[in-house]
C-alpha cells in the first residue's frame, strides 16, 4: 500500500522498509502493519491533538512531570510550542510505560522507540502469525474466564507497583495470544501517586475487565480487587509478591459524631478566647 504521509520519515531513515497494510484505527491512533527488516512489526501513528477524540486528556496528565522548566513554562501559557510539548510527553508517555511495564513483568508489546509521534512496536501474533484477537472477540469456558482474569488482575497489581494506572483498561485494550491476554494502548497511563483520579480510574480499570470476564464466570462479580489492591497500596504493603484474595473487607465501623462534634466545639471555644485575649492586649495598649 502507499505509504502514509506520517511514516515517510521513518522509511527515508530506514527504520521502516515496507507498509503492509493497516491494522486498525482508533479514537487516538492509526496503526499500520510495517516491514522492518526481516522482521513484522506495527506501526502506531498518533492523531493530532485537533483529531484525537480521547475525552477528558487533561484527566489523565495530571502529576505527570516535566523536568525542563521552559517545557512547563510553554505548557501552562497554552502556546504553539507548549501544545507540541504536550503532543510529545502524551505520544512519549506510552513507550515509557512500556518499557517500565515490561521490566515490571507485565505482558505488554516490545516497544522499539517513538519517532516524530509513530511508535514502533512489536506486532502480537498468534503460533501460526496470525495477528492477536482483542480480548471482545473472544469467547471462553468458565474456567479459561477466572485464569485470565486472575492474570490481568496480577498485571493491574504489578503496574500498580510501578506506580502506574492503565486508566482505560478494558476488553479492546487486551489482546489474546497462545500464552494468554497482553496489555495495549498506554499513551493515557496516570501516576497512582500524583495523580488525584488514581483510585476512581484503577476501580473502573478492574470493573471494566471484571465485567466482561464475568460474563463466562458470573462468580467474578463478587470479588473486590480494587479496594483491596488500594489499600494494600496506600498501606505500603503492595508488593509484586503480593497474593490478592479478591476481597475486601469494608470498614464499617460507625464514626463517633459525638465526639467530633465536641472536638469541634472545644477549638472554636479555643479561638474565640484567643481573639478575646488578642482585642483586651490591643485595648490595653
Amino acid at each position: 500500500m502507499k505509504t502514509p504521509k506520517r511514516i515517510q520519515p521513518l522509511v527515508e531513515d530506514g527504520l521502516v522498509d515496507e507498509v503492509i497494510r493497516q491494522l486498525m484505527s482508533g479514537k487516538e491512533a492509526t496503526v499500520y502493519v510495517v516491514r522492518c527488516g526481516s522482521e513484522i512489526r506495527c506501526a502506531k501513528v498518533y492523531k493530532e491533538a485537533a483529531k484525537r477524540s480521547f475525552k477528558k486528556a487533561v484527566q489523565y496528565q495530571e502529576g505527570r512531570k516535566v523536568r525542563n522548566s521552559r517545557r512547563a513554562r510553554a505548557m501552562g501559557k497554552n502556546s504553539s510550542f507548549g501544545r507540541k510539548q504536550q503532543e510529545e510527553i502524551w505520544q512519549n508517555a506510552e513507550v515509557d510505560a512500556l518499557y517500565r511495564l515490561a521490566n515490571a513483568g507485565v505482558r505488554v508489546p516490545q516497544p522499539y522507540g517513538c519517532f516524530d509521534g509513530v511508535l514502533l512496536m512489536e506486532l502480537v501474533t498468534d503460533d501460526e502469525g496470525d495477528v492477536a484477537p482483542r480480548l471482545n472477540d473472544v469467547s471462553m469456558t468458565a474456567e479459561q474466564a477466572r485464569e485470565d482474569h486472575a492474570m490481568v488482575m496480577h498485571y493491574v497489581m504489578l503496574m500498580l507497583c510501578s506506580g502506574l494506572i492503565h486508566g482505560d483498561l478494558s476488553e479492546f485494550n487486551v489482546l489474546v495470544d497462545d500464552y494468554g491476554p497482553v496489555i495495549i494502548d498506554l499513551p493515557q497511563a496516570v501516576d497512582a501517586a500524583a495523580n488525584n483520579n488514581a483510585q476512581s480510574m484503577l476501580d473502573r480499570d478492574i470493573q471494566n475487565m471484571t465485567a466482561y470476564y464475568g460474563q463466562f464466570a458470573p462468580d467474578l462479580h463478587h470479588t473486590n480487587y480494587a479496594k483491596e489492591m488500594w489499600a494494600l497500596y496506600e498501606d505500603g504493603k503492595l508488593t509484586p509478591d503480593t497474593k490478592l484474595t479478591g476481597y475486601f473487607e469494608e470498614d464499617e465501623t460507625a464514626a463517633d459524631v459525638d465526639s467530633v462534634v465536641l472536638e469541634i466545639k472545644a477549638a472554636l471555644a479555643e479561638e474565640k478566647e484567643r481573639q478575646e485575649r488578642i482585642r483586651d492586649a490591643e485595648t490595653l495598649g
